[in-house]
């Protein structure tokens, strides 16, 4: 009796075993987890509302009556990574499912989550001693809680109470990098989101219908690829104002010209492959062929691509923020990294817990990059398939 044959091991799943048997990528995957971790349960970590409060039998939780939209939205993403990848669907499935989870516990949680508008941190830590039992945060202090109840503690070195100093204002680093890392990753995520969006749609037409179309989009691209980023990011902000999201919006509709260029090279390769040919003669619609038959065969350049791109975009907030033109609302690495040089004195926690967690994520990223494209060049790879 004949053994079966062993189930031939997907191309995906190849690529990513090549990726992360690097050490280099599992270091960068790990810091990049940690700090997803870290920016989902944001509100557990810092915060200077106390995890729980009893009194006698009874006791409730101020953090979690106090959860806004953003912390709804992160933790509802947290629990449909968990769940959607425990079950077996298509990687575009998945994200295709995640992002309608997230966009429906944000529109549920606009409509009945109502936050209080003005917060007095100084209450919480003045009601302590009323309770009997009083559960705090790892750091105990909010990202907007300016100490003002403990006179004057802007600028001071780290210590037990304030581990990483604390800023100008008096506001605990710690607390701040913590908040500031969900600015990190959703600007790098989203950013590079809208960018392989269109770039993959518009150079997968390119290289399927070559010719005019070609000819047209090429054009396209060359003139997106002249629009200096971050100088159209500064008039932005000079005419409408910071605004985290809509910097998300022009670095992504920006930055998509370099993976239409690798999809557009990869497809005038793939177009006339036997198993494209046979989808056309099968009668397949053009969404099947392009999106199901050869995208998954020329995406790996794209995706090497992209693993820069999420640092570029880290890279140009930061830079936005250093210069003071950044997102006001909420706490950013470059807006700290700026405090470090913006008076006589130099104070040296402002540049090395900001600037290390900006370098640490951008090199992080690169590590992954350099990894993956090592995976996909067979005369780079040194892992056998």
């Amino acid at each position: 009796m004949t053994r079966p044959a062993a189930r031939r091991e997907a191309y995906g799943a190849r690529l990513l075993r090549k990726t992360f048997s690097r050490w280099s990528a599992r270091l960068g995957a790990a810091w990049i987890f940690l700090l997803a971790l870290v920016s989902v349960f944001a509100p557990f970590l810092a915060n200077s509302r106390p995890l729980w409060i009893s009194q006698g039998d009874s006791g409730y939780s101020p953090v979690l009556q106090a959860l806004s939209v953003t912390d709804i939205a992160w933790l509802s993403a947290f629990v449909g990574v968990v769940v959607l990848w425990s079950l077996p669907l298509r990687l575009g499935k998945r994200l295709l499912s995640l992002a309608v989870i997230v966009v429906l516990s944000i529109l549920v949680a606009e409509a009945l989550v109502k936050p209080p508008v003005l917060v007095v941190y100084e209450r919480y830590r003045a009601e302590a001693a009323q309770f009997d039992q009083v559960i705090l945060a790892p750091i105990p202090y909010s990202p907007r809680d300016y100490l003002r109840d403990q006179g004057d503690t802007g600028f001071q070195p780290p210590s037990r109470a304030h581990w990483f100093g604390t800023e100008e204002t008096g506001a605990d680093v710690a607390s701040r990098m913590i908040h500031a890392s969900r600015v990190a990753l959703s600007i790098g995520f989203v950013a590079t989101g809208i960018a392989l969006l269109i770039g993959i749609l518009i150079g997968g037409l390119m290289g399927y219908f070559s010719g005019v179309f070609d000819i047209i989009g090429m054009r396209i691209v060359e003139i997106f690829e002249a629009i200096p980023t971050l100088f159209l990011l500064l008039t932005f902000v000079a005419f409408f104002g910071s605004n985290l999201y809509y910097m998300m919006v022009i670095i992504g509709l920006t930055s998509w010209t370099g993976y239409s260029r690798y999809l557009r090279a990869e497809f005038l390769k793939l177009r006339d492959q036997d198993y494209v040919q046979a989808a056309r003669a099968a009668g397949l619609p053009l969404r099947s062929i392009l999106f199901r038959h050869m995208l998954p065969n020329g995406v790996a350049p794209v995706l090497v691509g992209a693993s820069f791109g999420v640092a570029s975009a880290i890279l140009a907030e930061a830079t936005l923020s250093f210069l003071g033109l950044g997102s006001v609302d909420a706490p950013s690495w470059g807006q700290m990294l700026n405090q470090a040089v913006r008076f006589s004195s130099f104070n040296w926690w402002m540049a090395v817990f900001p600037g290390g967690a900006i370098f640490l994520t951008v090199f992080a990223y690169n590590l992954i990059g350099d990894a993956l494209r090592d995976a996909i060049d067979p005369h780079l790879s040194t892992v056998d398939a």
